[in-house]
């Protein structure tokens, strides 16, 4: 019964910003974590960002610095924001809800940074 929407996917230059939002069809707080991947072509599924249901956040280092993770509990909304686009960010941004026992992937969407 879980979904979980991504969007605000764009074609965006380098040094650019997007937003990026994961709405789920329940509350937030009943999953341990939140988190972000991303996924290039050709390339194996990574982790970008990730908050716990106290609001704990972790980045990858790849991001650190750049991504920030929020989220608004009601909308039941997580989000990326994403600063200093760089080329290597291109890839398709996957949302995931971990619980305990199990997790569950939103369908994607798709940044492309370019000049």
């Amino acid at each position: 019964q879980v979904q979980l929407v991504e969007s605000g996917g764009a074609l965006v230059q380098p040094g650019g910003s997007l937003r990026l939002s994961c709405a789920a069809s329940g509350s937030i707080f009943s999953f341990n974590v939140m988190a972000w991947y991303r996924q290039a072509p050709g390339k194996q599924r990574e982790y970008v960002a990730g908050i716990t249901y106290v609001g704990s956040t972790n980045y990858a280092d790849s991001v650190k610095g750049r991504f920030t993770i929020s989220r608004d509990t009601a909308k039941n909304t997580v989000y990326l924001q994403m600063n200093s686009l760089k080329f290597e960010d291109t890839a398709d941004y996957y949302c995931r809800a971990d619980r305990v026992s199990q997790h569950y992937w939103g369908q994607g969407t798709q940044v492309t940074v370019s000049s």
